[in-house]
């Protein structure tokens, strides 16, 4: 059974293995899947930050019934937003008024797995519909998003819970694309009731 100690870091990224050639999407998803089987995990629930969530989101639709729940907090890729140029756009918008911590995490991570990895992975990202998947997962999802999120805008984080059969938006005021550390007490506050089985307030 695995805890905190063992949370997976995905090929190439993390304290993982670094393989020559970078992961596809369903190259990651079958990765995950199996690494929950492997650790018994089968029924948890799956949380998710940004190109996260595109994990996340193949990995149900390719290992239906393996996940038990799922968090999709600010989800990418948007329809409206899947070009290079826009997303550069709202990352810029965004990284300023990101945590401090947070920028010193990232750019460990970038280094950590290189600018190719990066790139290529980003480029996974642009091309992925992750909007004709959201329809096929049905479990419940708790979609999150911080109000000041230029990344992921309202309108798509609605029009992505309304997609989701069992789909539920929280908005966390103040919070920025990353909320885990704009604002994680904000965070595991919405997160503890979803992942009880609860309905929130």
């Amino acid at each position: 059974m695995s805890d905190l100690r063992t949370l997976p870091d995905l090929p190439g990224f993390g304290k993982s293995g670094k393989p020559e050639r970078t992961q596809t999407l369903t190259e990651l998803a079958d990765w995950l899947a199996a690494w929950m089987r492997t650790c018994g995990l089968e029924g948890a629930a799956l949380i998710g930050n940004s190109f996260g969530c595109q994990i996340i989101a193949e990995t149900v639709v390719r290992h239906p019934g393996l996940a038990g729940r799922i968090v999709l907090q600010g989800p990418t890729t948007d329809p409206g937003g899947n070009s290079a140029w826009e997303q550069l756009r709202r990352w810029q918008r965004n990284n300023p008024n990101e945590p401090f911590t947070h920028k010193i995490v990232s750019m460990r991570d970038y280094a950590d797995c290189g600018l190719r990895r990066i790139w290529e992975t980003w480029m996974i990202s642009l091309v992925d519909h992750i909007e004709k998947k959201l329809p096929h997962m049905n479990l419940p999802a708790l979609v999150v998003r911080g109000s000041r999120d230029p990344i992921v805008p309202q309108s798509w984080a609605e029009e992505a819970t309304r997609l989701l059969p069992q789909g539920r938006l929280v908005v966390i005021p103040g919070g920025r694309h990353t909320v885990n550390f704009s604002s994680p007490i904000e965070f595991v506050r919405v997160l503890r009731p979803f992942l009880r089985g609860e309905r929130s307030e």
